[in-house]
Order: C-alpha cells, then sequence, then structure tokens
C-alpha cells in the first residue's frame, strides 16, 4: 500500500525545502514511518530535485504549479508545507496531518507566528529545514487534533492579530 506525502512551497521559491526533504536522511526515516511516495510542487524555482527512486520511495515526482493542487491535498496522508495561510487552511480543512516548514530567509517572519498559533492549538506541528529530520523522529501525528469545520474565521482572526490589524 502506498502512502503518500505532499510537499508543497505555493507559488514561492523554497529550494531549502525541497533540499531537504529529498535528502537520504530525511527520506529514509520518513520510510521507516511508512511513506513510499512524494510527490514535490516546487513553486517558481529553476532547481531540479533529484526525483530518483530511493531510501524505499518508489515514487517520487516534482512539479512546478498545478491548478488542481486541491486534488493531490486530497490523496495525501501527509502535508508538509510552507507556512502560507492558504496552503495551511487548505489542508487542515481537509483534515490531513501537516507539518509546517519555516523559511527562516524571511524578512519578517510572520509565518513562525502563525505556526506557533496553530500548534499550540493542536492541529499542526512545525519546524525550519534544519530541525525537520529530527521532528520527524519525534513527531507522533495521531496526536493532532482534527481541524473542526470550517474555522476559516479563526484562522483569518489569528493572522489579523499577527499582522497587527486587530486585538486577539
Amino acid at each position: 500500500m502506498n502512502k503518500r506525502i505532499l510537499v508543497t512551497v505555493g507559488t514561492t521559491k523554497f529550494d531549502e525545502l525541497i533540499n531537504t526533504i529529498t535528502t537520504n536522511e530525511v527520506l529514509q526515516e520518513l520510510n521507516n514511518q511508512g511513506y513510499n511516495e512524494l510527490i514535490l510542487q516546487i513553486g517558481k524555482t529553476n532547481f531540479q530535485p533529484n526525483c530518483s527512486s530511493r531510501c524505499g520511495f518508489n515514487n517520487i515526482k516534482a512539479f512546478h504549479l498545478n491548478s488542481s493542487l486541491h486534488e493531490v491535498m486530497k490523496s495525501a496522508d501527509l502535508i508538509i508545507s510552507h507556512a502560507g495561510a492558504g496552503s495551511c487552511l487548505e489542508a487542515l480543512e481537509l483534515l490531513k496531518p501537516l507539518i509546517i516548514i519555516i523559511n527562516d530567509h524571511l524578512m519578517s517572519n510572520h509565518q513562525l507566528e502563525l505556526a506557533k498559533q496553530l500548534y499550540k492549538l493542536g492541529y499542526l506541528y512545525y519546524s525550519n529545514c534544519k530541525g525537520l529530520l529530527k521532528l520527524i523522529q519525534i513527531v507522533n501525528l495521531s496526536k493532532l487534533k482534527p481541524y473542526p469545520g470550517d474555522k476559516s474565521k479563526d484562522i483569518a482572526s489569528i493572522i489579523d492579530k499577527i499582522m497587527g490589524y486587530s486585538n486577539f
């Protein structure tokens, strides 16, 4: 049985995440947890990741952008995503286990604040690229709370607070 991971960077360029997820160490740890298929949505980049079968992954595919990312998300058993609010919200509403990877190179890192708040609520785990392998080794995805229905307004409220638009 195939267990699929979707890694998404949205419309951004986040080559560090794609590089990190395709290291043999990370792939081996993910395979140790039963995953054997990897779909990489690599965004706006010229970087071409190594998609050769290895470390127990019999299927590794990459694409830049896809209008039907929603369908790919629905078919995933785990989503590892950049911390874009849209990607987070879509994965949570699909009730998919979610790991958010913060891009440390962003100037004003509101992504970290969003990830911390959603982590505190029990909906996801988060890390940066440097900590991803360790997180995968210790995380228990079954402890995540299912996202309770359409809570888009709650997420919007969190984002507004982080951006300084309202009081939480």
